[in-house]
C-alpha cells in the first residue's frame, strides 16, 4: 500500500550536496536529511544522493498526480493509514501503469522451467552419538575425534550396539533415545551433517566421524523419503502472484524512467530506470 522508491545515481557518492531541483521546484535540504535515513551507507555523501534521488521520483510522481487532477484516497492497512501524498503516488501509478494478469499458459510454463522450486525437501530418518568438543578448544576436539574413531571401530564389529554406544557417549539429548533424531530435513542440522545424509543409503552408518562446530558425529541413517514435486494446482496461484509482482515492478520502473527521462532535473543525475514499487 505504501509507496517505496529506490534510485540509481550517478557518480561515485563523494560529490558536495547541492540544490536540488525537479522541473523547477526545489526540494528542501532538510527533507533530504531526513530521507537520509531510509537510505543507511559508509559514505554520508552517497546517502545524500540515494536520498535525493528518492525524493527526485517523490517530486516527479506528485507532479504527474497533479496534472492528473487526481485527489488523495488514503488507505488503511494493518492499522496504518496512508498519507496524502503516499495516496497521490499510489494514485498514479495505479492509473498510469497497466499490468496483464498472467494466464494459466504462462503460469503453468513457469512451473515447468521450474520445477525444482516446487519440490518438497528430502526427509531422513537418523540417529546419531555427538563427541562434543568445540574446534576452537584443539586438545579437546582432537580427544572427541579419536574418541569417535574408537566407537565407530567397535560398531564395524557389532554395528547392533549403535544405540547403546549412544546412551552411554553422546552428548546430544537425543541420547536418551539411543540417538533416534527422527525424521528431519537438510536445513534442520549442520552443512557437514546434512551432506553426510545425502551421501548415505539406508541402514548406512556413516563411514568417518563427521567433524561440525559441534563436534564429531557417527551417523546412522534408517531410512530417506524423497521429496516430490508439488501439482502444478497446488502453486499455481503462488506463481501468479510472483509473475504478476516482477511484471508489476518492471512496468513501474519503466514508467519512472519515462518520467525521469521526460522532466528537467538539477543537483543529481539519476543513473538509468529509477526503480519504484508500490507496496
Amino acid at each position: 500500500m505504501a509507496v517505496s522508491i529506490n534510485v540509481n545515481v550517478a557518480g561515485n557518492g563523494a560529490a558536495k550536496p547541492v540544490k536540488v531541483s525537479v522541473n523547477g521546484s526545489t526540494i528542501p535540504r532538510d527533507d533530504i536529511v531526513r530521507e537520509m535515513q531510509n537510505h543507511p551507507t559508509d559514505k554520508p555523501a552517497a546517502a545524500w544522493q540515494l536520498a535525493a534521488g528518492a525524493l527526485v521520483v517523490r517530486q516527479l510522481l506528485l507532479q504527474r498526480a497533479a496534472t492528473l487532477g487526481l485527489d488523495p484516497e488514503p488507505l488503511t492497512e494493518d492499522g496504518r493509514r496512508e498519507t496524502d501524498d503516499e495516496a497521490l503516488m499510489r494514485g498514479v501509478v495505479e492509473r498510469e501503469v497497466t499490468v496483464p494478469e498472467p494466464d494459466e499458459a504462462t503460469c503453468r510454463r513457469y512451473y515447468d522451467n521450474n520445477k525444482a522450486r516446487f519440490t518438497s525437501p528430502d526427509i531422513y530418518e537418523a540417529s546419531h552419538i555427538l563427541f562434543a568438543a568445540l574446534p576452537a578448544d584443539e586438545a579437546a576436539y582432537a580427544q572427541a575425534q579419536a574418541d569417535a574413531e574408537a566407537a565407530l571401530a567397535a560398531l564395524e564389529s557389532n554395528p547392533g550396539s549403535f544405540a547403546d554406544l549412544a546412551r552411554v557417549h553422546s552428548r546430544c539429548p537425543s541420547a536418551t533415545q539411543g540417538g533416534n533424531l527422527g525424521q528431519l530435513t537438510a536445513d534442520q542440522v549442520t552443512p557437514e551433517f546434512a551432506e553426510a545424509l545425502e551421501n548415505m543409503a539406508p541402514g548406512e552408518i556413516s563411514a568417518a566421524p563427521v567433524a561440525t562446530r559441534y563436534g564429531f558425529h557417527i551417523i546412522r541413517l534408517a531410512r530417506r523419503h524423497d521429496g516430490q514435486t508439488l501439482p502444478f494446482e497446488a502453486v499455481a496461484e503462488r506463481i501468479a502472484d510472483y509473475l504478476r509482482e516482477a511484471v508489476m515492478h518492471r512496468a513501474q520502473a519503466q514508467y519512472i524512467a519515462r518520467l525521469v527521462s521526460a522532466a528537467s532535473i538539477e543537483g543529481i543525475a539519476l543513473a538509468g530506470a529509477a526503480e519504484h514499487r508500490v507496496n
